[in-house]
């Protein structure tokens, strides 16, 4: 007999995600993806200047606050054929590899590590033998007994006032546990600690940005002045406070986020499941020099398809026939024939037409339009983007430093490449970039530093501000890699104006319900097949769509005034 669950909203992402499965003999047959709600962004900045667009579409997401503006300027750059000055760029990417760096420590320790973390384990773990697993994978300075001890009866107090707060709604106790009561004691620690250095880290952004969320940016550059000696502009002593957060950074991933990762992950490496499309996408990102030039790229471009590393194919943002989105199961319309009409974003449409049931309903006509979310495909293939679509990318390529700290990574949990295509391998990947990304911070901090010290303090580039410099008719596109995956942002500009505007987002590409083939998309894909060991605890389900870190604010947009429930799972 197979039964549907629904879990809705999918908690501890960004935005309202509905997942139902059909479950048989405790296997998932058939899953569904569906963004519940819509984003409209796209039909705001419609007439208005280009320049200021990026400070609209920012405001999709309010976690990765600052990559749509990044996306947004560099789509305007592109249109207009700006370059911009090599400050602004390290400025930049140092933005970007913030976000990077936060996101992800965040996301593990506090938007997924609870899938594989039994926080109430923790309460019968010997302090001393947590310190000592402590000591023996890392020499991070909080690792004594007496440390833990303290942190154990903090949870015991959290738990005995019956007010679990940020540990509420736990499925606490399921046998897909498997970490001893220290490692989740470790763990549950280490959690703590992230919450108050996430909040440091980010600081960065209001430094060089001016605020944190949603810093600020400019076309043709970034509005940061510099100088050395003023109080009016980012200055020496801000520099050096830059830095010292940067060094920070680096210790904690490498001395925290690291070896907890591997550490829990050792007990998992049978968790192979939720492998998904095994279709990957990069854009590429994270330039050495001109960011239009891929070839600096230190995360390489490609396409990889299932599951072969023996040949990465191009993609090309700007080809028309290879990115498209598709409708046939979305709630929109396009512009004449839409049964399998796919639009590429310059030509796309965000048009509304819903045809799913009236709220409150049990179940979606999923052979139907089922979704706020639209189909993309490259070249009609569901792509997966993200952190392990960026590993197994620059694996294939051969970037160096990709293959070396994968290498090293499966050597130490004694396992093969084809353990990362998994929930499991997912989040490691993820790490592994971090481990990477925030090396780069530090190199683009070094550079940034080394021209103001030879006297370069340029941030601007304004040659190409003013409307009467630019074509009549001009467009482009702004790609990049944001934490979730690759993003793309087509611009068309006319007469000075923003004639049309489409976003292509990572949870776009990873939610997508079936195409007008019946493809299924990357979160549907890795549901199925799974075993779920207790259908009312779906555990594994969130393990599986944690390990995407959803983000349907990006997908999707908007708020339900009328559903006060926060969590309901449906059996039957």
């Amino acid at each position: 007999m197979t039964e549907r669950i629904v879990v809705d909203p999918v908690t501890r992402i960004e935005g309202h995600l509905r997942i139902e499965a059909d479950i048989q003999n405790g296997v998932i047959q058939d899953a569904y993806s569906s963004g519940t709600g819509i984003r409209g962004i796209e039909q705001i900045v419609t007439g208005r200047d280009p320049r200021d667009v990026w400070a609209f579409v920012q405001r999709i997401c309010g976690v990765c606050t600052t990559t749509h503006a990044l996306a947004s300027v560099r789509s305007v750059e592109d249109a207009l054929d700006i370059k911009i000055p090599r400050n602004a760029q390290l400025i930049r990417e140092i933005m970007n590899e913030v976000i990077f760096v936060h996101d992800h420590v965040v996301h593990f320790y506090h938007l997924h590590a609870l899938d594989w973390v039994d926080v109430v384990s923790a309460l019968s773990a010997d302090p001393d033998e947590t310190s000592k697993v402590a000591q023996s994978i890392s020499d991070w300075a909080k690792s004594s007994p007496g440390y833990f001890r303290e942190v154990q009866l903090k949870v015991q107090k959290i738990v005995d006032s019956g007010q679990l707060g940020i540990f509420a709604n736990g499925y606490w106790g399921h046998e897909a546990y498997k970490l001893p009561p220290e490692v989740n004691l470790l763990a549950v620690a280490h959690y703590l600690e992230a919450l108050d250095w996430q909040k440091e880290i980010v600081k960065i952004h209001a430094i060089l940005g001016g605020k944190n969320p949603h810093p600020h940016y400019v076309v043709g550059g970034m509005a940061t002045p510099i100088d050395i000696n003023g109080d009016n502009a980012v200055n020496a002593s801000q520099l050096m406070q830059i830095s010292e957060i940067i060094d920070d950074a680096m210790e904690f991933v490498n001395k925290v986020y690291i070896p907890d990762l591997l550490a829990i992950g050792s007990f998992y490496k049978d968790w192979l499941h939720g492998g998904g499309v095994q279709n990957y996408m990069s854009y590429g990102d994270f330039s050495t020099g001109d960011v239009r030039d891929i070839e600096l790229y230190r995360m390489p471009r490609g396409i990889i398809l299932n599951g072969n590393l023996n040949e990465v194919l191009d993609v090309d943002p700007k080809d028309p026939e290879q990115i498209k989105e598709f409708i046939d199961h979305s709630w929109y319309s396009y512009d004449g024939n839409e049964a399998g009409d796919g639009k590429h974003p310059w030509e796309g449409e965000t048009t509304l037409k819903y045809s799913g049931p009236k709220a409150p309903f049990k179940q979606l006509n999923t052979d139907e339009k089922y979704s706020w979310i639209k189909a993309p495909r490259w070249n009609e293939h569901p792509m997966e983007v993200g952190p392990l679509a960026r590993i197994m990318v620059g694996y294939a390529k051969g970037q160096p430093e990709i293959v070396a700290i994968v290498d090293d990574t499966l050597k130490k949990l004694n396992v093969p490449l084809s353990a990362l295509q998994s929930a499991l391998g997912r989040t490691v990947a993820r790490g592994l970039e971090t481990a990477l990304i925030v090396k780069w911070l530090r190199n683009d901090m070094d550079e940034l530093i080394a021209n103001i010290k030879n006297g370069d303090q340029i941030t601007f580039n304004s040659t190409k501000w003013e409307p009467s410099t630019w074509p009549k008719n001009a467009k482009g596109v702004g790609w990049m890699e944001a934490p979730r995956g690759a993003l793309g942002h087509w611009v068309t500009i006319e007469d000075g104006l923003t004639s049309s505007y489409q976003a292509v987002v990572p949870t776009t590409w990873l939610a997508t319900p079936k195409d007008h083939k019946g493809q299924i998309g990357p979160y549907e894909a890795a549901l199925k097949g799974t075993p779920v060991a207790n259908a009312e605890q779906p555990l594994e389900i969130l393990r599986i769509v944690h390990s995407f870190d959803p983000c349907l604010a990006c997908a999707v947009h908007l708020t339900d005034l009328e559903n006060k429930k926060t969590t309901e799972i449906r059996v039957g």
